[in-house]
């Protein structure tokens, strides 16, 4: 699921072919990171410090692309 998550972020980015996909996928990833989150806070592990990073650059993704810098569409 995270690489078809990557992919969904890149590949209307970069082909500029539906771009709104982007912040979709990065919402996407966003919420697999909130869910193994609380996977690994109910199995007892706490070291969940790279799950927050992830989260945190989806969120930073999503956005980014919808507010800041968002994509228009190839004509």
């Amino acid at each position: 699921m995270e690489i078809l998550g990557g992919l969904g972020v890149l590949l209307p980015a970069l082909t500029r072919v539906l771009p709104r996909l982007t912040v979709l996928a990065a919402v996407g990833c966003a919420g697999l990171q909130v869910s193994a989150i609380a996977f690994h806070l109910l199995r007892g592990e706490t070291d969940v410090a790279f799950n927050v990073v992830v989260l945190a650059l989806a969120v930073l993704v999503a956005w980014g692309r919808l507010t800041r810098a968002p994509l228009e569409p190839r004509a």
